[in-house]
């Protein structure tokens, strides 16, 4: 069997390079972009180029299909050198931050379904100023993908405290290590999911969604891993941004483990676990309260459990695949870097502690940004 490609898609913010707040330039950074070859087009996760998002302060960047960690570490700091050179065009600089330390009021961006968006949910699409991590992972077929989704749930969890960046909020500590998973909650679909069974039913509990009329179009499917509407891959949505480029390719590789084991698991007839879908969103919100620095919803027991302990139990369950592919070594080391030094949450409060300023927690998420 031919190893599954996967690619990352990542949005960034786009600040002022001298004080911290936030740019509006996101048009500004297209041109710019295009002026070096990166024209903005739909799903940049296979193009390589960057895209607007809902708010004019981000950009979104990707990486084409890869086959090898070495290979996406590659486009990885690629795709945010590009972004850093396109932002400076516009006279900003890109942060690798998935909330803004400081105080914002994010603009619009100008297309009609975002400003279907804003009519349509209010302060939620007026405050959504977040930057998330997006894992693609390639599937045979929809009924693999759907069989996945299902025995991935209990997983995800620990995904979110490894990738943890969003502590501070309009100027403020949330009390979280990701305010983003908080924000985005707030949109009607987001979340976790209960067991599909098929493609079939995926696609009926789609449709039965959007025959609410309480989303505009399928691209609100917010789920915390969907079937891509585009590509023949599983995405999984969980992860903040994460402030090193290292930590992005750490959570693809376990993404990636994740799917081919679970694809595994179906193919040997292995029932997914049948955990209720608010002890999910229960787990997801002890990832986001408190990431490593307490304790985790352990996925096989389901009880309260040390962060340490869950995330060994994560490399325990996705060891064999990583063997497979070759990316256990590397894994392993990047997975003791961050249980060692700490998430993008720990390194921005840490910042702060130091220099009791927020602008120098974007000018720290700057430099880290670009940091290899």
């Amino acid at each position: 069997m031919r190893p599954r490609t996967f690619g990352v898609e990542e949005e960034l913010l786009l600040v002022d390079p001298a004080s911290g707040a936030p740019r509006a330039v996101s048009d500004k950074v297209i041109r710019c972009a295009r002026a070096h070859g990166r024209a903005p087009l739909a799903g940049c996760c296979t193009a390589g180029i960057f895209e607007t998002e809902l708010q004019r302060e981000q950009l979104e960047t990707g990486t084409p299909p890869c086959t090898s960690l070495d290979e996406l570490a590659v486009h990885v700091r690629d795709a945010r050198e590009a972004a850093a050179v396109a932002a400076s065009g516009a006279d900003a600089a890109v942060a690798a931050l998935a909330t803004c330390p400081v105080e914002v009021h994010p603009s619009l961006t100008p297309s009609l379904r975002y400003r279907r968006m804003a009519a349509a949910y209010g302060l939620t699409a007026d405050e959504q100023l977040t930057c998330g991590c997006h894992v693609h992972v390639a599937i045979a077929s929809p009924d693999e993908g759907v069989a996945v989704l299902d025995r991935i749930r209990p997983w995800l969890p620990p995904l979110l405290a490894l990738s943890a960046n969003s502590p501070f909020w309009q100027g403020h500590d949330s009390g979280y290590v990701s305010w983003r998973q908080q924000v985005w909650w707030r949109w009607p679909s987001s979340g976790p999911t209960q067991l599909f069974g098929s493609a079939k039913n995926y696609r009926a509990t789609v449709d039965t969604l959007l025959g609410t009329g309480a989303l505009l179009d399928e691209g609100m499917i917010y789920f915390d891993a969907r079937l891509s509407r585009r590509y023949p891959t599983v995405e999984v949505r969980v992860a903040d941004v994460c402030l090193r480029s290292a930590d992005t390719v750490l959570v693809a590789a376990l993404v990636r483990a994740l799917v081919d084991t679970a694809a595994r698991e179906w193919r040997a007839e292995v029932p997914p676990d049948s955990v209720r879908t608010d002890l999910l969103r229960l787990a997801m919100w002890r990832a986001s309260r408190s990431g490593l620095d307490g304790d985790l919803v352990h996925p096989v027991t389901h009880r309260a459990a040390p962060a340490r302990e869950v995330i060994g139990v994560l490399l325990d369950h996705v060891r064999p695949a990583l063997e497979r592919y070759g990316d256990l070594e590397t894994a392993e080391r990047l997975l003791a870097q961050v249980l060692r030094e700490g998430n993008g949450a720990r390194r921005q409060r840490r910042v702060y502690r130091h220099a009791g300023d927020m602008a120098e927690v974007v000018a720290d998420a700057v430099r880290g940004t670009a940091a290899c």
